[in-house]
């Protein structure tokens, strides 16, 4: 399955507008009672504004015109009143569309990070974090903030100039034709305009999320770049990522700010024909002053809204823009399904791998045709040259990925019909390069395990005690309440691996895969872990992954993986004969 982002967005490019709105609106369609209570107060201030210019006209004709000033300020009060209601209505679409902009905010990143922990591993291999995290704040960001500022300005615009447009036809259906022909080149200008603008700005986005990315993983690689002072290719890096960002920036703004202007000269265009029409038919007596300042007024009405609408569809086009980056994420589905439960098969295998082949997105096939089994209770070794496999072996039997053909089952049933939070019960696995969370060693060690998340430090020191990791313990200054960060400044690698140690041990696993997880510790620590490894019951499977020949030396099978085939070896030295000329064996 695809799930490279930019290659999916490029796909579905070509979606449309209408399309996309649609399926933004279905998300918030929990939201439709509050939509329409704000359209109602559009509708109502809409309708106060558009009465205001018939109201004047009708006083100057009636009242101006033969001085009687009286019914001036009586229509003045009404004038008065009507705005004033008109502001209300104002106020309160804004204070609705403001909570509905916010709460779409905090729906929509809900729905992308409950989204990105369904995602298998191959989706984040296959996406750079910064550009991630650009969709969930940025674009959506850019979401919220056409839903709670623009929407409601762009509905009322439609509402005004629509009014509008209908009084101008109402009041003379010749001089209307007049005023809207300008109105029909600009609608023509907008269709055809508006989907190179939606695309500049995407590709505007998409730069953004990139130089996100480049800024996250150079920060996140900062030590490295500064102990081989290479800080002048972190600027070569970050100077090409934002050089790229000025240039899309620069484009996108071009296209989001070239309907302003254009708008501007039809509407002026408009309301200078409008005057000389006029004029001429007030010279003939078919028009009157009051109705020619009124009619002018329902023209500014009419593309007054445009010229807002330029600045609201160049937001619209980028909200647009920025859903589609979004949707691409909704709308994936990972292929790491749960199957229906199988009948466990009699098999003395607690691991058995059954013509397994694998391969990465468009890589060569990393594992073919292996088929091997892991008993329960034994300790099996995994040795081979750097990326002829192993990692990719234990990552199948910790399904992290589903083989390409073949079957992985665990306790005789296909590893596929077990509950994600089953399998991690089952499986401890301990990486190279653990994760922690900013947190305390207490919440690193508890994280996902739900049978001691309400013991307090006395009963989980005596748990630590009774599982044998209370050496391992007692290397942390402050025990369960030493302070952890997540980029690990406050604590050594190796002490990182111990936390993630205890962590798998603590869950209680029927197997446990060691992924190079002494590679970091000291002599006297890895005696510490190989006593307790020991120490694990008899029916735990230990699956070791190593480079380190003394890890291995006490497994009780060692396989050899190379060039896409895992072959068991008849004994130590020939293990360590393979490891060192790294050949292939047939």
């Amino acid at each position: 399955m695809n799930y490279n982002l930019n290659k999916l967005a490029e796909d579905g490019q070509k979606k449309s507008t209408y399309a996309a709105l649609k399926s933004l609106l279905e998300l918030i369609r929990h939201e439709r009672s509050t939509l329409l209570l704000a359209f109602a107060t559009i509708i109502v201030n809409a309708t106060l504004n558009l009465l205001g210019p018939y109201v004047i006209g009708h006083t100057i004709d009636t009242y101006v015109v033969h001085k009687q000033y009286s019914g001036v300020l009586q229509f003045g009060g009404i004038l008065l009143g009507m705005y004033v209601i008109a502001l209300f209505t104002q106020y309160n679409q804004t204070k609705l569309m403001g909570g509905v902009g916010q709460r779409l905010l905090y729906t929509l990143r809900n729905a992308i990070f409950n989204k990105l922990q369904i995602l298998p591993v191959a989706f984040f291999n296959e996406n750079k974090a910064g550009d991630l995290i650009s969709r969930v704040n940025n674009d959506t960001d850019k979401l919220n903030t056409f839903f709670s500022q623009s929407l409601m300005q762009f509905v009322s615009s439609i509402a005004i100039m629509t009014g509008a447009g209908v009084f101008l036809m109402v009041l003379n259906p010749k001089l209307g034709l007049v005023a809207l022909v300008p109105g029909v080149l600009i609608l023509i200008f907008t269709q055809i305009v508006s989907p190179w603008v939606k695309k500049k700005n995407a590709i505007n986005m998409a730069s953004t999320g990139g130089m996100s990315a480049e800024i996250q993983e150079s920060l996140g690689n900062f030590k490295v770049i500064v102990a081989f002072d290479r800080r002048d290719y972190f600027r070569k890096r970050f100077g090409e990522a934002n050089d790229k960002n000025y240039k899309t920036a620069i484009t996108a703004g071009l296209a989001n700010n070239m309907f302003q202007p254009v708008y501007g000269l039809f509407s002026s265009l408009a309301q200078l024909a409008i005057l000389m029409c006029g004029i001429y038919l007030i010279s003939v007596h078919e028009f009157t002053i009051g109705l020619l300042v009124s009619y002018l007024m329902y023209a500014v009405n009419f593309y007054n809204p445009l010229r807002q609408l330029a600045a609201l569809w160049a937001s619209f086009q980028t909200a647009m823009a920025g859903w589609d980056r979004i949707a691409v994420i909704l709308s994936m589905d990972t292929d790491m399904v749960t199957i229906d439960n199988s009948a466990a098969e009699t098999s003395t295998a607690l691991i058995e791998f059954r013509n397994v082949h694998f391969k990465y997105q468009n890589s060569p096939e990393i594992l073919h045709n292996v088929s091997l089994q892991l008993e329960r209770g034994k300790t099996y070794a995994f040795v081979g040259p750097t990326g002829g496999g192993k990692t990719t072996t234990a990552s199948l039997i910790a399904r992290l990925y589903d083989p390409t053909t073949g079957t992985v089952f665990l306790d005789g049933k296909d590893i596929r019909s077990y509950a994600p939070e089953e399998r991690s019960q089952k499986i401890g696995f301990i990486l190279q390069e653990p994760f922690l969370f900013t947190g305390t060693v207490k919440e690193n060690i508890l994280y996902g395990n739900e049978a001691y998340k309400d013991y307090t430090n006395e009963q989980l020191e005596r748990v630590i005690h009774d599982s044998n990791l209370e050496s391992l313990l007692a290397i942390f200054e402050n025990g369960l309440e030493t302070n952890v960060t997540s980029s690990g400044d406050s604590i050594s690698l190796g002490q990182k691996q111990l936390i993630a140690f205890m962590r798998a041990v603590l869950r209680d696993p029927e197997v446990l895969i060691l992924d190079e997880a002494t590679a970091n510790i000291d002599n006297v620590t890895e005696q510490l872990l190989e006593d307790i490894l020991n120490k694990l019951p008899k029916t735990t499977t230990r699956i070791i992954i190593a480079h380190r020949l003394n890890t291995i030396e006490n497994a009780d099978v060692i396989y050899f993986v190379n060039a896409g085939e895992v072959i068991r070896a008849g004994s130590f030295k020939e293990a360590v004969d393979l490891l060192l000329k790294g050949k292939r064996v047939s």
